[in-house]
């Protein structure tokens, strides 16, 4: 028994190395203070997230903290897109289906002015053959109300005085009288006719241009070459000359009318263009404020000039000339100019007093 002691010890060392090793480490619980800690924490960082991405405090309650440079504040889901005080949230180009419909509409019903360049010294009986024709045209295939030689020559002496008096010269008689008939397109032909005799019959042909300008802001939309082919008349060089001159006009008419829309289409990315003179403006912060106005109704509004005698102003829009006058009434008495009248109108333009 010598030896027992020892053995016992060693014995009892070996079974309390083992129950230390075969016990589990002492790991918490879920439903431990420190479980709850570290969800605690874990939630905290999430709202923390959402709150730099978005820019909106959890729960309602400010943070005090604002999102570092360069972060995409997203608006609540039930937030709007409100226009500027200047114009409205529309594309040049992209129209709504109400703008659309309406351009249909003014393209299929444009109205023409047609007349002669007169600096090209053309003989006024073949001059006035050409322009007779071409409303014979917009007549008898398009419908449309036009206005003859004859009359356009009348309003010519007629109106003198009072183009003078409402352009000053700054634009040309004709272009004038375009926009005093409401045309929106103002066509100008220049052309030659020759002719001879052979073998007892007659024979002519006729070329010539025709110039397209747009009447509401006289500029050149484009032009259109066209030339008859050789026609013959038994009785008279009169009679061959007048066949060649109808024949190339008659010719020449759709091309020009089709080119005409085109044109214009192109031309009418932000709307018709009207422009609006207003009397008597002294006050330049409410002539600001009416401005900012009418860009709340307006697709694009420009102002060209100011003084305490006169503003002139120009608007874009695919409405038509009415609701433009009623707009601006409703934009005057916002800015301060509630007696605001229409002095005169002349196709797209727009005078008014305003009544200060």
């Amino acid at each position: 028994m010598k030896f027992a002691g020892p053995i016992v010890a060693l014995m009892l060392a070996l079974a309390f190395t083992a129950s230390c090793a075969g016990a589990p480490a002492n790991v918490p619980g879920p439903g431990t203070e420190s479980g709850a800690d570290s969800d605690s924490d874990s939630a905290a960082a999430k709202a923390r997230a959402k709150e730099l991405v978005t820019g909106i405090p959890s729960g309602g309650a400010s943070t005090g903290t604002t999102p570092p440079t360069g972060a995409v504040t997203v608006p609540p889901a039930d937030s709007t897109v409100v226009a500027t005080d200047d114009a409205p949230v529309l594309t040049p180009g992209a129209l709504t289906e109400e703008e659309r419909a309406f351009l249909d509409r003014y393209l299929a019903g444009l109205d023409y002015l047609v007349y002669i360049d007169e600096a090209a010294g053309m003989d006024p009986a073949l001059a006035k053959m050409a322009v007779t024709q071409a409303n014979r045209y917009l007549i008898e295939k398009m419908g449309r109300t036009v206005i003859d030689f004859d009359q356009v020559q009348r309003n010519k002496m007629d109106q003198q005085a009072a183009y003078l008096a409402e352009t000053g010269g700054s634009i040309g008689i004709m272009q004038y009288l375009a926009q005093k008939f409401d045309a929106d397109v103002y066509v100008e032909i220049s052309m030659r006719a020759s002719g001879a005799e052979r073998s007892g019959r007659f024979y002519a042909s006729a070329q010539g241009v025709m110039k397209l300008f747009d009447t509401s802001t006289s500029q050149l939309l484009g032009s259109l070459s066209f030339v008859s082919p050789e026609v013959m008349s038994p009785t008279s060089l009169d009679g061959a000359l007048s066949n060649a001159v109808q024949a190339s006009i008659f010719t020449a008419m759709p091309k020009m009318t089709d080119q005409a829309k085109s044109l214009i289409e192109a031309s009418l990315a932000n709307g018709i263009r009207f422009e609006l003179v207003i009397q008597a403006t002294p006050d330049s912060r409410a002539i600001s404020d009416f401005r900012r106005a009418l860009g709340r109704v307006f697709r694009k509004v420009e102002q060209l000039s100011y003084s305490a005698e006169e503003t002139r102003l120009l608007v874009y829009t695919f409405k038509d000339a009415t609701v433009v006058e009623d707009a601006v009434y409703v934009a005057a008495e916002r800015s301060g100019m509630p007696d605001i009248y229409l002095v005169f109108s002349r196709g797209k333009a727009l005078t008014f007093n305003s009544g200060l």
